[in-house]
């Protein structure tokens, strides 16, 4: 796969993106003319994390470094603690001196997305969860982003950016802001989705007005069998008119709709929810029994860290490391070619 254009790859190759100590270092090796094999050991400092990003820190190596490099590495997607050896990588030191800060933050990115959206699969207890963290974020992450998210268990991603690593489509529903346009009108604004896009499920997003469980049974009532579904996106200051108290979308809003739907003869119509979604939020949710189809969730999904370090553990076929480090051969390793 292409991640790089030729401009980004001789940025790269001329240490215009890493840290100038390891560019001075392999400046100094240069001039010495030392081109001693060492081998790299890679690790973070997390339990129980999702290892994204090996993939491509493989199609880094073999887009900027010239010479040949032994690779042993574990797969995206593998679970790994803390200290645990995720990748050896040998060779001359002088030529993948100044990649380090490209590899290792390739690394931390991919895995704490990875990881994070692991979690909150894991607690939704089967329910689809769909990636919206396009808009917190700059928007040249994405496709790293996305194929972290798909890799962490995501079910639907957003945006064709989002999409592009693992040939995947991405999904939504329908903005306030086309609501808006429409006038304030969700029912219009969803007949009109309905007419000029048909590769995709009807889905409502129905807390304009504030009133989920009016709007929800409004556009029912005019789609019938062509609304898929509904999504709940209350804003976390605002109680929505059916309630008494609960600020934003909660439980309890949520069984208000489904059994609204219920009982008019819409028990089809799935519901989704929006909104400051969290591994938190979403393990309520679902202690809670909340008759939910789907979560939305977005920057709870691309916060948090996972650090990775990577230190010299031999040289020359030798074992020697900085104090606390040790050369680890991880059973899991695949050579990669």
């Amino acid at each position: 796969m292409n991640y790089w254009s030729k401009e980004t790859i001789e940025k790269i190759r001329k240490g215009f993106y890493s840290a100038v100590y390891f560019n001075r270092t392999k400046y100094i090796l240069e001039q010495e003319k030392n081109f001693t094999p060492v081998t790299m050991q890679v690790f973070q400092w997390n339990d129980k994390s999702i290892l994204c990003g090996i993939d491509e820190v493989v199609e880094l190596l073999k887009a900027v470094v010239d010479t040949s490099l032994a690779v042993r590495a574990l797969r995206d997607g593998d679970i790994i603690n803390q200290g645990e050896s995720v990748m050896h990588i040998t060779g001359s030191y002088v030529s993948f001196a100044h990649l380090e800060s490209i590899y290792l933050g390739i690394l931390a990115r991919r895995t704490v997305v990875a990881t994070t959206t692991r979690r909150v699969v894991r607690v939704a207890n089967g329910k689809p969860v769909f990636f919206f963290a396009d808009r917190f974020d700059y928007f040249l992450n994405q496709e790293g982003d996305g194929y972290a998210a798909y890799i962490g268990g995501a079910s639907g991603v957003c945006t064709l950016a989002h999409a592009s690593r693992f040939n995947g489509t991405p999904v939504g529903t329908i903005p306030h802001a086309l609501i808006a346009v429409c006038g304030g009108d969700t029912v219009r604004a969803t007949q009109i989705f309905a007419k000029h896009i048909r590769d995709a499920n009807v889905v409502a997003l129905v807390d304009f007005d504030n009133d989920c469980v009016g709007t929800s049974l409004a556009v029912a009532k005019i789609l019938g069998k062509k609304l898929w579904g509904v999504r709940l996106d209350t804003a976390s200051n605002m109680i929505d008119k059916s309630l008494k108290a609960g600020y934003g979308v909660t439980p309890h809003l949520v069984k208000l709709v489904r059994r609204a739907l219920n009982d008019k003869g819409f028990s089809h119509v799935k519901i989704l929810v929006s909104g400051g979604f969290s591994e938190e939020k979403v393990r309520r949710f679902e202690k809670a029994q909340t008759p939910v189809d789907g979560y939305g969730v977005g920057s709870a999904l691309i916060h948090g860290s996972n650090d990775f370090t990577a230190d010299i553990v031999m040289v020359n076929g030798k074992k020697i490391a900085k104090a606390g480090r040790r050369y680890t051969f991880n059973k899991s390793f695949h050579e990669i070619k």
